[in-house]
């Protein structure tokens, strides 16, 4: 892939076509429009096409524009957190804590702060899991404590010291005003002011609009971001904390 050359397309291969949406804060009206032809054309959309616009509430307008940009993208200089660890199956998973931690692999979930949307951390550790996979509750070597919405960090470390969590895996959605990545410092900071390195849980953040390249800078050890499912995290953990090295099953 080193050195490939790509642009977006829309009707044609190459063509450098692409659609965007926003909001400004102002009223439907003609000079809204102009307004979003002129964003559009500083983003280096040219030309920019209008293709819909609507009044949200009072003073707002969402806008759709479509326009051909002259941007490239070098494949070659793309960075990403690669999955470094095998995909393992429930039973491996099951064994490979049997074996090598000898007891069953304790993890508290939470969301932090005012977030009040479970569902991700629901989707990973719930036995009823996410799209046919099951959850974290579902692998009868693994004690998982789900502590739910809106939970303080104090909390949160009480709960990891009460249950000796090995992990602790926290999911944020709400990121208004960047949100996510400040309770996640917050928390990180706590854990490591409580804990002693070597008695430290495994901290996992996850979240649809986190940077997965952002784990070092938020003092966390992983960062899941969309369409993580639970086998993934449950390989994670056992790749983390036992050192497991099954190599992968080809599909």
């Amino acid at each position: 892939m080193s050195g490939q050359v790509v642009r977006p397309y829309g009707d044609t291969t190459g063509d450098g076509m692409v659609q965007v949406s926003f909001t400004l804060p102002v009223p439907h009206d003609k000079r809204a429009e102009g307004a979003a032809l002129q964003l559009a054309a500083k983003m280096g959309l040219e030309p920019a096409m209008l293709v819909h616009a609507r009044q949200m509430g009072d003073g707002y307008t969402f806008f759709v524009v479509y326009g051909r940009v002259n941007h490239l993208v070098d494949l070659g200089a793309v960075r990403v957190a690669e999955r470094d660890y095998p995909l393992l199956s429930a039973k491996d998973v099951n064994t490979a804590v049997k074996r090598r931690l000898r007891r069953k692999l304790s993890v508290v979930g939470a969301c932090i702060g005012t977030d009040a949307h479970t569902v991700g951390i629901d989707a990973i550790l719930n036995v009823k899991g996410i799209a046919g996979e099951k959850g974290l509750e579902y692998y009868r070597e693994l004690k998982v404590v789900n502590l739910g919405a809106q939970v303080t960090v104090p909390e949160l470390v009480e709960a990891a010291r009460v249950e000796k969590a090995d992990a602790v895996l926290v999911s944020q959605v709400v990121t208004q005003r960047d949100a996510h990545l400040h309770n996640v410092r917050e928390m990180s900071a706590a854990f490591r002011e409580a804990f002693a390195a070597a008695r430290r849980p495994l901290l996992v953040a996850g979240g649809p609009r986190f940077d997965e390249m952002m784990a070092g800078e938020l003092g966390v050890d992983r960062i899941f971001g969309r369409g993580t499912t639970p086998g993934e995290v449950a390989s994670y953990l056992v790749h983390a904390l036992t050192g497991e090295k099954k190599t992968e099953e080809k599909v």
